[in-house]
C-alpha cells in the first residue's frame, strides 16, 4: 500500500513560542554544503530548503520520522532519522535514498568528513561508521557505555569525539576502533560537540561550555547562565560560536574566553543548533518556530527569512490583585519556577510562568514591594511590607508563619528591599530620608538589619530603587524619588549623585552579569530610558518611550534583551542593547509595577492589576510539498525518495 499526496504552494507556517510546546514545530539541526544551499531538519520528517543562503525556504517530508541531525560533505547531504534510518540526499532538490545502520535505535547525530567516511550515534550507546557514503554502517563502539549519546565529531578519519548524557564523553584516535572515557568534571548531559583543528568544544545543558587545545586539558568554561546550550560551531576553539537557552548565540571572539560576546538577533525562542559556513555565512535554528535565522556578516546581526512576520501578544494569567514595586522572583535552583506577589498573596509557577497557584499568604501589612526566596535555604522569604509603619518581613519555613525584623517607612510605590546577588546572604534596605536614616545591611540572612551609615546627602529623598553591581559588592546605586541616581562604592557608607533629577522617580534599575559597565533605569513621569556603559559614572537616554516609565529588567541570559514597562498598558523590548526599542502592548492592561526577563523567550510583565506573560509568533512562508510513502516496504529493499517537486513529485520503491 502505497499512500501518495503531491503538490506545489505557498504556505503560511504560524508557529507560538510558550514552555510547554513540543519539539514538533520547529528543527534540531541544520547544514549548508556550500553557504548558498543550506538543509535543516525537524521532528515528523520535516525538512526545510533554501537555494539562496536561506533568504527563503521550500518545506518538504520525510516519513514522518524525527530527524535529529543533518551533515554534508561534497554534493551529498546525510539525515539522520528513527529505527536506525539514515537518509542520504543531494545538496540540490534531488531523490532521497534510505538505509538502515541494522539498529532499531533512534540516531541523535550524524557527520560525515568526505562522501565516503561518516559516524553516526545515538540511544542506548550506539556508535556506528560507513566507508560507502551511508549505504552500509558497522558497529564502533567499544569501550562506550550504555547511555544516551547527543553528539558526535570528527576532523578527519581517525580522530573524534562523542558525548551524551551524565558528562560521558569519549574519544577516538583510530577512527573509532577503540574509545578512551574522558573526565569532563560534570555529570549534565553534555548535548553538542565539535571537533576543531586546533581542539574540541563540547556544550550542554545548565550552561556547560567544555573546551580543550591539543595536547591541552579539559577547561570547564564559567558562562554565567543556567540554559541549556545546546549548539556549536566555529573555525576553531578561540574562534566559535554557540547557541542555545531562549534564542542567544554568544561567541569567544578576540580573547572572550568566557562567550561573553553576544550576537545580536532576532529571535525569542530556544535555538537548538548553529551553523557556520565560514567566517561570514551562518544560520541557526528553533524547535518551536519555523523562521530559521542567518547572518551574512560573521555574527554582527542577525536576520529572519524574508517575508516573516512576528508578533508579541501579552498572555494574562492567574495571579491578581493589589500588585506594586517588583515582587517577581525566580526560583534560586529550579529555572522553571518563579515567585509572584500580590497584596499579600504568593503565587508560584512550576512552568515558566504558564500556570500559577496561591501556595502562601503574608500575615503582615498590606502589600508586598519587594519578595526574595533565599538561595542560602530556599525556606527562607523576605519582603518589603506596606504597613504601618512600613515593614520588612521574613519568613523561615517557606511562608508558612512571618515574623517582622525591621519596621521603617519607605517608597510609597518602589522597591526598597535588594538581595545581593554576590553574596545572597546580605540584603540591602532604604527607607525614607528622615532624621538619622540610611542605608540598612543584613549579613545574616535577613535576620537582622544594622545601619550602614545614614545618608550623607540631604537630596535622597525617597529611594525607589536599589541595585548591587555583579562581581562587586561595594559598588551600590539607589535611584530616588527625585529621579536622581546615586553611587556607592563603599557599601553606602557615603553616596554620591551620577544622574541629576530629570523629573520625579527612577522607579526601575536593571544591570547584568556579564557587564559591570552596563546599567538601565526608567524614569517616572518622563518616558525617558537612561544607560550608563561606564559603570554608572555618566548616564545617557538611550530610549523615548511614550508614556510614563516603571518597571525594568535586563535579559538573565543575554544583556542585548531589555524590556521596559510604563505607568499604563504598554512594555518596550529592545533586542540589540538599546538601539531600538518597540511597542509590545497588545494584550496588556492595568498599570505598570514589576518585570522579569528569566530569558529571551521567558518575559514577564507584572502589572498593578494581573500579571501577564509574552507569547512570541512568527509566521514564515515557504514553498511546500508533500510526498509521503508507506513504511512498510520489505527489509530487502532500498527506499528512494524523490525530493517533491513539481517536476518529479513521485516516490519509487
Amino acid at each position: 500500500m502505497k499512500k501518495l499526496i503531491t503538490g506545489f504552494f505557498a504556505v503560511l507556517f504560524i508557529s507560538s513560542v510558550q514552555f510547554n510546546n513540543v519539539y514538533s514545530q520547529g528543527f534540531n539541526s541544520i547544514v549548508s554544503p556550500d553557504g548558498i544551499h543550506v538543509i535543516a531538519v525537524g521532528n515528523d520528517g520535516l525538512v526545510f530548503r533554501s537555494i539562496n543562503s536561506g533568504n527563503s525556504w521550500s518545506s518538504y517530508v520525510i516519513n514522518s520520522e524525527d530527524l535529529r541531525s543533518v551533515s554534508s560533505a561534497g554534493n551529498d547531504v546525510w539525515i539522520a532519522g528513527q529505527s536506525g534510518n539514515v537518509h542520504k540526499t543531494g545538496k540540490t532538490n534531488s531523490a532521497v535514498s534510505t538505509y538502515n545502520t541494522g539498529s532499531a535505535e533512534n540516531i541523535n547525530s550524524i557527520v560525515f568528513i568526505d562522501t565516503e567516511t561518516g559516524y553516526l550515534c545515538g540511544d542506548n550507546g550506539i556508535v556506528y561508521k560507513s566507508v560507502n557514503g551511508g549505504v552500509t554502517w558497522s558497529v564502533k563502539n567499544t569501550g562506550i557505555a550504555n547511555i544516551k549519546l547527543n553528539s558526535i565529531s570528527f576532523i578527519d578519519a581517525m580522530k573524534g569525539i562523542v558525548v551524551g548524557d551524565q558528562g560521558q564523553t569519549y574519544t577516538t584516535v583510530d577512527g573509532g576502533t577503540t574509545w578512551t572515557a574522558e573526565q569532563m568534571g560534570t555529570t549534565r548531559n553534555l548535548l553538542k560537540a565539535k571537533y576543531f583543528t586546533d581542539g574540541i568544544v563540547v556544550t550542554g545543558e545548565y550552561g556547560v561550555i567544555i573546551s580543550k587545545q591539543n595536547g591541552g586539558v579539559w577547561n570547564n568554561i564559567v558562562t554565567r547562565t543556567n540554559s541549556d546550550i545546546r549548539g556549536v560551531t566555529g573555525i576553531g576553539v578561540n574562534d566559535a560560536a554557540v547557541c542555545g537557552g531562549g534564542g542567544f548565540i554568544r561567541n569567544n571572539k578576540n580573547g572572550s574566553a568566557n562567550f561573553f560576546n553576544f550576537e545580536i538577533n532576532p529571535m525569542m525562542a530556544n535555538l537548538t543548533d548553529i551553523f557556520y559556513y565560514d567566517n561570514l555565512k551562518g544560520f541557526a535554528v528553533s524547535s518551536l518556530n519555523k523562521a530559521i535565522i542567518r547572518t551574512t556578516n560573521g555574527g554582527v546581526s542577525w536576520d529572519l527569512p524574508a517575508g516573516t512576520t512576528v508578533t508579541q501578544t501579552w498572555a494574562q494569567k492567574s495571579p491578581n490583585g493589589s500588585g506594586i514595586g517588583n515582587t517577581l522572583c525566580m526560583h534560586p535552583t529550579d529555572r522553571n519556577s518563579t515567585f509572584v506577589v500580590y497584596g499579600t498573596k504568593v503565587y508560584v509557577s512550576r512552568d515558566k510562568g504558564d500556570t500559577w497557584n496561591q501556595i502562601a499568604n503574608i500575615g503582615i501589612g498590606s502589600r508586598a514591594h519587594s519578595f526574595y526566596v533565599s538561595p542560602v535555604d530556599t525556606n527562607i522569604w523576605m519582603a518589603a511590607m506596606q504597613s504601618s509603619p512600613d515593614k520588612v518581613v521574613r519568613s523561615t519555613d517557606y511562608g508558612l508563619s512571618w515574623s517582622t525584623i525591621l519596621s521603617m517607612d519607605f517608597t510609597t510605590y518602589g522597591q526598597p528591599l535588594e538581595m545581593d546577588q554576590n553574596d545572597p546572604s546580605n540584603y540591602y534596605f532604604v527607607p525614607t530620608n528622615t532624621q538619622g536614616s540610611g542605608l540598612y545591611r543584613s549579613t545574616d540572612n535577613g535576620a537582622s538589619f544594622n545601619l550602614v551609615a545614614p545618608y550623607n546627602n540631604t537630596s535622597i529623598g525617597s529611594p525607589c530603587d536599589i541595585i548591587v553591581m555583579w562581581d562587586n559588592s561595594d559598588v551600590l546605586f539607589i535611584g530616588d524619588d527625585g529621579a536622581d541616581i546615586y553611587k556607592t562604592t563603599n557599601r553606602g557608607v557615603n553616596w554620591y549623585l551620577v544622574k541629576p533629577g530629570s523629573s520625579s522617580e527612577i522607579p526601575s534599575m536593571c544591570n547584568s552579569v556579564f557587564d559591570q559597565n552596563i546599567c538601565y533605569a526608567t524614569t517616572w513621569s518622563s518616558s525617558q530610558v537612561f544607560k550608563t556603559i561606564n559603570k554608572g559614572e555618566t548616564w545617557n537616554i538611550t530610549s523615548n518611550n511614550s508614556g510614563s516609565g516603571w518597571g525594568s529588567d535586563l535579559c538573565r541570559e543575554d544583556p542585548t534583551v531589555v524590556l521596559t514597562g510604563n505607568y499604563g498598558a504598554q512594555s518596550y523590548l529592545t533586542t540589540n542593547g538599546g538601539t531600538n526599542f518597540f511597542n509590545v502592548n497588545s494584550g496588556l492592561s492595568g498599570a505598570g509595577a514589576g518585570i522579569l526577563v528569566p530569558d529571551r523567550s521567558y518575559l514577564l510583565n507584572m502589572q498593578t492589576g494581573s500579571l501577564f506573560k509574552m507569547v512570541i509568533t512568527y509566521s514564515v512562508i515557504t514553498n511546500f510539498s508533500e510526498n509521503t510513502a508507506s513504511t512498510l516496504i520489505p527489509e530487502k529493499f532500498e527506499l528512494f525518495q524523490n525530493y517533491p517537486n513539481p517536476f518529479n513529485p513521485v516516490t519509487n520503491i
